[in-house]
Formats: structure tokens, C-alpha cells, sequence
């Protein structure tokens, strides 16, 4: 693993790196953005974070309707009702948070990078009954998907933190097939 940092310590991130990780969480959790509309059709706590993620991918910067819309979706995640439904959201939250990606060597920060991907695997999942097979393939979905920039970011971290329940097997399962590119 190559870590990147300053004199202080701290990993070195540029705002492109950011738009980059967050382009990539945004694009995965879009996709499993359904699953918790048909659950909450009229609810746009979600969605709202996944166009606020976008905008800053796009361009824009980061700020206080990032961070709002964020909260919000984890708000609409734990009053979701479903597993799946929760999980979608999360996937919202985790992709309007991976602006928000630290400068710092700790695992955790791997999250910020990977937990779109882990949470929209999980909805898919559950979805599907509960089916591990359909999870594994959005994980492997989710590692041919990250571009070299996403893979360069998270090479600056140490790997993805034991615990978390399935999701954060997932993490992990995708952190580890990420690495092994490089």
C-alpha cells in the first residue's frame, strides 16, 4: 500500500479525487435508488442526496445542502420500514458522504469510498431474497466499475475495517478485489 500524505501525516486529497470517489458511490447507488422509492414513493430524502452527490461530482462544491441531504437520507434509512428500503438509502447517504472523504490513515475512511457500493449490494441482496450470489455479483460489479482515479484514493488508505455485519463483509470483499489491481 502507498500512502500519500504531507509533513503532518495527513493523506493528501485533492477536490478532483473527491468528485472522482464521489462520482463513482453516486453512479452505484443510483441504481439501487428504486428500491426505496417504490417502498416510499412520496419521500425524496434520497433522492435528494444522490442529485446533491451529482452536483458535486459535476462540479459543485461542497457545502451545506451536501451535508443536509446526506443526514437526511440516513434519517429516511432508519425510518425506511425494510431492510432493502434502508439499505438503498444508506446507499444515498454514503454517496452524498463520500465528499466529505477525511485526509486521515484510518480504515474507516474507507467507507466514505466503498459504502455506497457495500449498502447498494446488500439492498440488491435483500431484494432478491436474501440471495448472497446477487450480492457478490454487485460487488463485482462495483470493481470493474472504479476507474483508476477511485482505485489510486483508495490505495492511500489502509484497508477496509473488520465488523459491520454483511455489509461490511461486502466492504471489505470489494476494498480487498480493488487493492489486488494494483
Amino acid at each position: 500500500m502507498t500512502l500519500v500524505v504531507n509533513e503532518s501525516g495527513e493523506i493528501i486529497l485533492s477536490k478532483q479525487d473527491l468528485r472522482e470517489v464521489t462520482r463513482y458511490a453516486t453512479e452505484i447507488a443510483q441504481e439501487v435508488l428504486e428500491i426505496f422509492e417504490r417502498a416510499h414513493p412520496v419521500d425524496p430524502r434520497p433522492r435528494d442526496a444522490i442529485d446533491a452527490a451529482w452536483a458535486f461530482a459535476r462540479g459543485g462544491e461542497r457545502g451545506k445542502v451536501l451535508r443536509d441531504t446526506a443526514w437526511a437520507a440516513l434519517k429516511a434509512a432508519r425510518e425506511a420500514g425494510t431492510a432493502a428500503a434502508g439499505d438503498a438509502a444508506r446507499a444515498a447517504m454514503a454517496a452524498a458522504s463520500a465528499a466529505y472523504l477525511h485526509p486521515l490513515a484510518d480504515a474507516h475512511q474507507v467507507k466514505h469510498i466503498l459504502g455506497a457500493a457495500a449498502h447498494a449490494a446488500r439492498a440488491a441482496e435483500l431484494v432478491a431474497g436474501d440471495d448472497r450470489h446477487v450480492g457478490a455479483d454487485r460487488i463485482q460489479q462495483a470493481c470493474r466499475r472504479a476507474t483508476p482515479a477511485v482505485v489510486d484514493v483508495l490505495s492511500r488508505y489502509p484497508a477496509a475495517p473488520p465488523g459491520g455485519g454483511r455489509v461490511g463483509e461486502m466492504l471489505r470483499d470489494l476494498d480487498e478485489a480493488l487493492r489486488s489491481r494494483f
